[in-house]
């Protein structure tokens, strides 16, 4: 007994011990893990784009999937919605998820920034940061600096007090500073490059004990280390020669913007691009995304970006595994596996067989590991390696673990395909409420003069705004005898526009992704004494990504003119404005129970079809089974959807994809815009519903439609491979 007790007790000090002296650094070569170096395989899994019951089954399918890390974004936005006053629960419980992740035997690669990017709201800014006094984002200022660091050192302090480091036995390998900042500072000059030196030695004195490292930043200052993202990254090579090579984002697709198309990435070239990067050096590679998930809420970002951000991930949105993508890069990874003894022992030699044909050998005492690349995009070829012919398809690198045998080449795939099946569950039985159109005369409202910017308005604390104003007409005006209506203009920074006169539609028109600026112009009946002009102001998420983006606008800027009067052209920019932030459905919070019960909702054969401005309400019981759920919103227009509270997030499946969707060859440089689909369809027509928001009964779902969607086209669908 004694003697089982003392050896409990050396395991124990033992264990003690190594969580004390674990290590991570770095050499040319690798990044080393208690001294030993590692070929490490990444993929990107966002914590806020998931749910907390979905995280242990996406880790899972990672780690099969032979990833030894995941990355995550830190989110700024959802951690610190106001001053001071933090939030980690629910989906933002990134404590509990990087303990899933440790719990799965992987590692973390924390990316805190905080400044994301992401496709998400603001860039992962807190939209209260805008209006710090004096602030200007993302260079040497003062206001910016101090709360970017508060906040980096606030997740720095929580990982250290959850022992999350790994040089206090947790799974966390390496952080990240800023973000692809590399861009913003070549643009803006000097004070960019003092805000890079000022940033590295920031992060570096919070003593993380692990690697920093800076992407797109080709002179991140020592010891942090600047890495490349993209589609191809074979031909990156550090700042220094003692760091290593590292591709921090693999875009594993795109993202689906409203108004575009769904881009995909043949996995053929994905796979290409991981070969290429490890035979070329390459000891770190990234997939962004692994799992992309779903912009819930608001918080999609970057203007016109869809709830969806599936991302063409290796897993799908709603957590299922996309075939054969997920299967040929799992083969992909063992091959590389078996290469790493010899891959971290010593660099390549090449050998150019022609201009498109390479071999790249790593020979040592650990081992023999070749890769055999044809960069050829449209012809095959065969290649003669150690008196052994080889067969090479285009655009392609066979892996040869022992210098002999093929196990692995990136254009041949074994697994099969699959499509997505959508299969409908139940249909809905739906009450409707009419939204009320604002005007200057309300109590809520607040008179100004002149237009204000909707953010500054709003804080975000809505998509809508109302701008409110009236007009005079003389009874004698000219246009009231012959008939010919006046041209009301509206010149607006986006997003989307409604406009209203004395109470009833008059128009709408909206922006896209690439120009979210709009105008409205158009014939407009006025009637003599006071007519109500109102205009809805729809945002569709804050951009992400500029130099200062900050100073960016949304809303009615003007001018605002009224064309065809006796008098000529009235402008209405200067005159007395009113503003009402949100719908009052929103006030009510008819997307609650609670709420939903306070107004009077129309049942059965009265319930409103196909007008704007319209909430809907419905209550389901949960379906059988344990299959991932969506809605099939594809006879709706615009709005927002929730679930027994929870917001899913924006819909627009009015807004159809405008595009090229032709056949797509893996061979050849990829862009975004190679491989697309639905055009002529809906840029997004299903929104995930995660099963942990159902209940076995009585599920509340409200939808707000500002188009005028057919809610009886709706269903939920269960989604299958």
């Amino acid at each position: 007994m004694l003697r089982i007790n003392m050896l409990l007790l050396m395991l124990f000090f033992s264990l003690v011990c190594s969580s004390v002296t674990a290590s991570v650094s770095y050499d040319d070569r690798a990044i080393l893990i208690n001294g030993k170096r590692r070929i490490l395989i990444s993929g990107s899994i966002h914590y806020p784009r998931s749910t907390p019951e979905m995280w242990p089954d996406l880790i899972r399918k990672a780690k099969d999937g032979g990833l030894d890390v995941i990355q995550t974004y830190v989110f700024w936005n959802g951690h610190e919605p106001s001053p001071g006053k933090y939030y980690f629960e629910g989906r933002y419980d990134l404590v509990r998820f990087i303990k899933v992740v440790q719990q799965a035997g992987l590692y973390v690669h924390l990316r805190i920034g905080p400044y994301v990017c992401a496709e998400w709201n603001f860039g992962g800014f807190p939209v209260w940061l805008k209006y710090v006094p004096g602030i200007s984002f993302r260079t040497d200022n003062e206001p910016f600096k101090r709360a970017m660091q508060g906040f980096t050192a606030k997740i720095v302090s929580l990982m250290k007090s959850e022992k999350l480091f790994e040089t206090q036995g947790g799974p966390i390998i390496m952080s990240q500073i800023e973000n692809e900042y590399g861009p913003v500072e070549w643009e803006i000059g000097a004070p960019g490059r003092a805000y890079t030196q000022w940033v590295a030695k920031m992060a570096v004195g919070l003593d993380t004990g692990v690697p920093w490292i800076m992407c797109k930043q080709e002179d991140a200052p020592d010891p942090i280390i600047d890495t490349c993202n993209g589609f191809y990254c074979e031909g990156f090579k550090p700042n220094k020669d003692y760091k290593p090579k590292m591709f921090t984002e693999n875009w594993t697709g795109w993202y689906t913007a409203f108004g575009g198309p769904v881009p995909y990435r043949p996995v053929e070239d994905l796979a290409y691009s991981v070969a290429r990067f490890i035979q070329n050096n390459g000891s770190f590679m990234n997939y962004y995304m692994y799992h992309g998930g779903t912009n819930f809420g608001r918080t999609a970002g970057g203007l016109f970006i869809a709830t969806s951000y599936d991302y063409d991930a290796p897993i799908d949105e709603y957590g299922l595994l996309r075939e054969p993508k997920w299967s040929h890069l799992r083969d992909l990874h063992k091959a590389i596996k078996l290469c790493e003894p010899a891959l971290v022992s010593t660099y390549p030699a090449v050998t150019y067989y022609s201009k498109n044909l390479e071999a790249h050998v790593y020979e040592s005492k650990s081992g023999c590991a070749a890769f055999l690349a044809n960069y050829d995009p449209s012809t095959s070829a065969k290649v003669t390696f150690r008196n052994m012919q080889y067969d090479l398809p285009p655009w392609s690198v066979s892996i040869l673990p022992d210098c002999k045998n093929v196990v692995f080449n990136t254009a041949r795939v074994s697994s099969n395909g699959w499509h997505m099946k959508m299969t409908p569950v139940g249909s809905f039985s739906w009450q409707s409420y009419n939204e009320e159109t604002v005007s200057a005369d309300d109590q809520d409202t607040l008179a100004m003069d002149g237009l204000w910017e909707q953010i500054n308005v709003t804080r975000d604390a809505s998509d809508y705004l109302w701008y409110l104003t009236d007009v005079n007409i003389q009874p004698n005006e000219g246009f009231l005898k012959n008939g010919q209506n006046p041209t009301l203009t509206v010149m607006s920074a986006g997003h989307a526009l409604h406009v209203f006169i004395n109470g009833q539609l008059s128009g709408t028109v909206w922006g896209g992704l690439d120009n979210p600026k709009l105008t409205y112009s158009n014939g407009v009946n006025l009637r003599a004494g006071v007519n109500k002009i109102s205009l809805l102001s729809v945002a569709v998420g804050l951009p992400n990504v500029g130099v200062h983006f900050e100073t960016f606008n949304a809303g009615v800027l003007g001018p605002v003119t009224l064309k065809g009067l006796d008098e000529g052209t009235r402008d209405l920019t200067k005159q007395q404005w009113s503003y009402k932030v949100g719908l009052k459905g929103e006030d009510l919070s008819l997307h609650t129970v609670s709420g939903s019960s306070s107004v009077e909702w129309v049942q059965g054969s009265m319930v409103v079809q196909k007008q704007p401005l319209t909430w809907y309400k419905t209550t389901f019981n949960a379906p059988a089974g344990n299959e991932p759920l969506a809605l099939d919103m594809n006879s709706m227009g615009k709005g927002l959807v929730w679930i027994n509270g929870e917001n899913i997030g924006r819909h627009w499946a009015g807004y159809k994809a405008h595009g090229n969707c032709g056949n797509c060859n893996y061979a050849g440089i990829f862009t975004e815009k190679k491989c697309l689909s639905n055009c002529g369809q809906a840029s997004q027509r299903w929104y995930h519903v995660p099963r942990s928001w159902i209940n076995p009964t009585g599920n509340l779902l409200v939808v707000f439609e500002e188009w005028g969607g057919d809610p009886t086209g709706m269903s939920l669908v269960k989604r299958t491979p």
